[in-house]
């Protein structure tokens, strides 16, 4: 089996998820056999966090770049970002160290192929939302992606910083989420609904969504978890 190597702290939530769940599914799929080597470079949120609202993508680059570069020198083989947002400078990071990363929007665009999904709603921080980088593989694969209009975007990028990114998971805020997908289901047409956070899942699931969920950390995990095993 080869090591895994992740990019956490993007925030810590998600990287507990992706931390708990590949030892889990692992241990199940060998049938207590084996548990997977991991080696996780977790870098200060704060900092990256700042890098990207202020548009300084460049740092962004460089700083992911060496959290990559250190995993690699670690052995790790399967490499991955464990936050969606941080996918917006994937391209440059596999650029500046010849490192294959296993990618969340590719992963996820290969799942709503299998499902036949033809247009999709896509949730997420507010860059993500805005910028194409969870967007182009899907419209590549001639996969429409709508997202929510710019106050419910600002509510859903708000909700996620303040309290989801803090492991605070409400009531209120499940019931606000689950109206503005109603809202794209019948303003658009979505036939799913990407949670295109990786903090997204603490508070959305298959059981309390209104549309079927592409579940982007469940998809992802299980992408690295074929690689690792094959």
């Amino acid at each position: 089996m080869k090591k895994i190597g992740l990019v956490g702290g993007t925030g810590p939530e998600s990287t507990l998820m992706y931390y708990r769940e590949l030892n889990t599914r692992i241990d199940k799929i060998t049938n207590g056999a084996h548990m997977p080597e991991i080696t996780i470079e977790s870098v200060d949120f704060r900092k990256a966090w700042d890098m990207v609202s202020n548009d300084r993508y460049d740092r962004l680059e460089e700083y992911l770049s060496e959290k990559v570069n250190n995993l690699r020198d670690s052995g790790a083989e399967i490499i991955s970002l464990t936050a969606v947002t941080m996918h917006a400078v994937l391209d440059q990071i596999i650029k500046n160290t010849q490192v294959p990363m296993v990618s969340i929007p590719m992963a996820v665009c290969h799942e709503a192929m299998t499902r036949g999904y033809k247009k999709v709603g896509l949730l997420g921080t507010i860059f993500t939302m805005e910028q194409d980088y969870m967007k182009t593989d899907l419209r590549n694969a001639g996969i429409e992606v709508f997202v929510p209009g710019k106050s419910d975007r600002d509510l859903i990028a708000k909700r996620i910083l303040e309290e989801l990114e803090l492991g605070i998971v409400k009531e209120t805020t499940l019931k606000e989420f689950q109206k503005i997908i109603i809202k794209m289901a019948e303003e658009n047409g979505i036939e799913a609904v990407i949670l295109g956070c990786t903090e997204l899942p603490l508070l959305l699931n298959t059981d309390n969504c209104p549309v079927p969920c592409l579940d982007s950390v469940d998809i992802h995990i299980n992408e690295i978890i074929r690689l690792a095993i094959d």
